[in-house]
């Protein structure tokens, strides 16, 4: 018998702890995932193919499915297509209700260009006729540290704006909490934030004093951005979104924290501190 929930993104990072986590628990799922070898091998969770681009093989993949824990999909000019196919075929599959991986400052006119993705794809579960829940994180904690690049350098147009990043591992705990009992969760969503807000000045400070590599942080222009990012030949929306990255700290849509991990959870999130001392 097919499990009642299907899971998206088991080979990632969120993804990856929510499958865990769930069958750590005893509970049933379905991971749905693009590459079959990569799939984790996980106790009462059976593997089959999918991509979201792919209606025929999706829906296939969600029959017999009621809840869908769906994290986004990779970074791509046409995602937004993607998901909507996806959720269509979730739809016609006979899924009853999505959990959503979304942004916190999703909206049409978001500054972070990619948060336009992430309202785009809410306004399609609202309009499918199945219930939802949306998980609107933050920006992440665990990618501060990489954003510094091999120089140690966090360089951007964030002005002094702070972001409350949140951690993934918090990110997941909350998923998880929802995906076990999601009718208390149905219509809801959660704005999910790390506890303080950080400029990227003190994120430098605090990655340079916990991990002892010198990391600081260096103010661009958004001319200055761009050109600092051309050589990577990368195409125009993804270049937007690198630079809106940093401009999305530095418009104060991404300072303020919630309580609703802990609300969530029952455990306040980590701080960067926290989650860097491991």
């Amino acid at each position: 018998m097919t499990p009642q929930l299907a899971v998206t993104g088991s080979t990632g990072h969120v993804g990856g702890a929510v499958a865990r986590a769930l069958a750590e628990a005893g509970h049933e799922q379905t991971l749905v995932v693009r590459d079959l070898a990569r799939a984790p091998q996980l106790p009462g969770a059976p593997v089959a193919a999918a991509s979201y681009a792919d209606k025929a093989a999706s829906v296939e993949a969600l029959r017999g499915s009621r809840v869908l824990f769906m994290v986004s999909g990779a970074e791509a000019q046409d995602r937004v297509d993607q998901h909507r196919t996806f959720i269509d075929a979730a739809a016609e599959a006979g899924v009853q209700h999505i959990i959503y991986t979304s942004f916190l400052a999703a909206a049409p006119d978001a500054t972070f260009t990619l948060g336009r993705d992430h309202w785009a794809t809410e306004e399609h579960i609202r309009n499918s006729g199945m219930k939802f829940t949306f998980l609107r994180d933050n920006f992440y904690l665990d990618v501060l540290p990489l954003f510094a690049g091999e120089e140690g350098v966090l360089r951007g147009p964030a002005g002094n704006g702070r972001v409350a990043a949140v951690a993934r591992a918090d990110v997941a705990r909350a998923a998880v909490v929802v995906l076990k009992e999601p009718g208390a969760h149905e219509e809801r969503s959660y704005d999910l934030t790390g506890p303080e807000a950080l400029s990227l000045a003190e994120a430098a400070e605090v990655i340079t004093r916990v991990t002892g590599r010198p990391t600081r942080y260096e103010k661009e222009t958004v001319e200055e951005a761009y050109a600092s990012r051309a050589h990577y030949g990368v195409p125009q929306w993804q270049l937007d979104a690198w630079v809106s990255t940093y401009t999305a700290i530095a418009s104060g849509q991404l300072a303020q924290p919630t309580t609703a991990v802990e609300e969530l959870t029952g455990r306040p999130p980590l701080t960067l501190e926290q989650l860097l001392k491991g």
